[in-house]
């Protein structure tokens, strides 16, 4: 439609070196803070903080990723997105066992306030020096 006006999504997020960037417009609310071998060894730290957004409410402004495609400890397939450029991690997609959602990495959001964890996953691999969080816990994957 000529001379409409497109609205930015509310949740804008990018790359290190602002080449790749997306928007959603639904609200985290499972944000997990996952200790997994999988999700410490793709972060390259103790834990991987992500959450999910519907693949139909997830839209590319601009630059494109490179996809990674790894086969996790459960035996499930998913693509790590990252930009070509920096390296940065930015979401993971096409995961055999969610499909249609994508799943954002906290760290590539451009405004975190009011967003934090909501549960603490795979806390049998959390490091002991790292104090839990006042949030639920659960040793493996929650049900």
């Amino acid at each position: 439609m000529e001379g409409a006006i497109v609205m930015a999504k509310k949740h804008t997020a990018q790359c290190a070196c602002g080449a790749v960037k997306f928007e959603f417009d639904t609200d985290p609310t499972f944000i997990a803070m996952c200790h997994c071998l999988d999700c410490k060894k793709a972060s390259g730290g103790e834990a991987a903080v992500w959450f999910p957004v519907p693949e139909d409410d997830f839209t590319m402004i601009s630059g494109e990723t490179t996809a990674f495609h790894y086969i996790a400890q459960s035996g499930n397939g998913l693509d790590r997105n990252f930009c070509p450029k920096c390296a940065a991690r930015l979401y993971t997609s096409k995961l055999d066992s969610f499909p249609k959602t994508v799943f954002v990495q906290i760290s590539s959001l451009d405004n975190t306030d009011g967003i934090k964890p909501t549960v603490e996953m795979f806390t049998k691999r959390r490091h002991a020096w790292l104090k839990p969080l006042d949030i639920p816990q659960f040793t493996d994957m929650p049900s």
